[in-house]
């Protein structure tokens, strides 16, 4: 199962990413997930939302510039080495992270991966053939 991912390229400058908050938060949009990267020149924020198709409309409305990819979801235990076991089963299908953040609902219980990968299919195959759970973005949205 793939997960859509907002993509929002912003200047690294005061106040952009409350802007881009507060323009969701404004029209209903419920983050889930979120990632910051940045470079010198701009920052990337990564979002899994509740209503993508509204959040990309509402964001480029408001001059953001919006991309959707997609990305995995995948449920570990929230618990030592539950990462290391997703990254091995990667490393032995011979795939590249290329990026990838984390949350946890609630501690004790399952964290959630997303993950990047320079080859979706086989990673969403390799992780399902050793036992891995996949999550939906509805899913994602129901935690």
């Amino acid at each position: 199962m793939r997960v859509e991912q907002i993509a929002v390229f912003l200047e690294n400058k005061s106040g952009r990413l409350a802007e881009i908050t507060a323009t969701l938060a404004d029209n209903g949009v419920n983050i889930r997930a979120l990632s910051v990267a940045d470079t010198a020149d701009f920052g990337i924020l990564r979002l899994i939302v509740d209503d993508v198709a509204k959040a990309k409309k509402v964001l480029k409305a408001n001059g953001f510039t919006v991309g959707i990819t997609n990305v995995i979801a995948v449920e570990v235990a929230d618990r030592s080495g539950g990462l290391a076991k997703v990254l091995k089963t990667i490393e032995k299908a011979g795939l590249n992270v290329e990026y990838m953040y984390a949350f946890v609902n609630r501690s004790g219980e399952n964290a959630v991966l997303i993950f990047r990968f320079d080859e979706t299919d086989r990673a969403i195959a390799a992780l399902q053939q050793d036992g891995f759970t996949i999550l939906s973005g509805a899913q994602i949205c129901a935690l």
